[in-house]
C-alpha cells in the first residue's frame, strides 16, 4: 500500500487494491490451500504510475469462477460464498483467472 501512496494513486484506490488483495489471499488460502498451514500462496506484484497488477497463486486444484452463484441474487443473499469474487470484481479495473483456477490476476488503473 506504501508503494501505492509512493506513486500518487488516491485514498479510493488504495482501499480498492488492499479490499482485493485481502479478499484474493483469503480466497487462495482458505479455499486454494484449505487453511493448510504447510501450503503456500505466492503474491507477486507490480506497482507504477500508471497501474497496479497483483498476482495470486495457490496449491489448490483451482475452480471455476463462471460456476460461483451470484451472491446479490436473492436465493443467494443467506449464503457467504462468492462474495469476495464480487468485491475483486467490483473494485479493480481487471481480475482474471488462470485455466486451472488456481491464479488470480487483478489490475487497477491509476487515475
Amino acid at each position: 500500500m506504501e508503494e501505492l501512496a509512493r506513486h500518487g494513486y488516491s485514498g479510493a484506490a488504495v482501499f480498492a487494491v488492499k479490499l482485493a488483495l485481502q479478499e484474493g489471499l483469503n480466497n487462495a488460502i482458505v479455499h486454494g490451500g484449505g487453511s493448510d498451514p504447510t501450503k503456500r500462496v505466492e503474491v507477486c506484484y507490480d506497482v507504477d504510475k500508471r497501474r497496479v497488477c497483483v498476482t495470486i497463486t495457490d496449491e489448490g486444484g483451482g475452480f471455476a469462477p463462471e460456476a460461483v452463484p451470484d451472491p446479490t441474487a436473492d436465493e443467494n443473499l443467506q449464503k457467504p460464498s462468492g462474495r469476495g469474487l464480487m468485491l475483486m470484481r467490483a473494485y479493480m479495473d481487471g481480475v482474471q483467472f488462470n485455466e486451472r483456477g488456481n491464479q488470480v490476476r487483478m489490475i487497477k488503473r491509476n487515475r
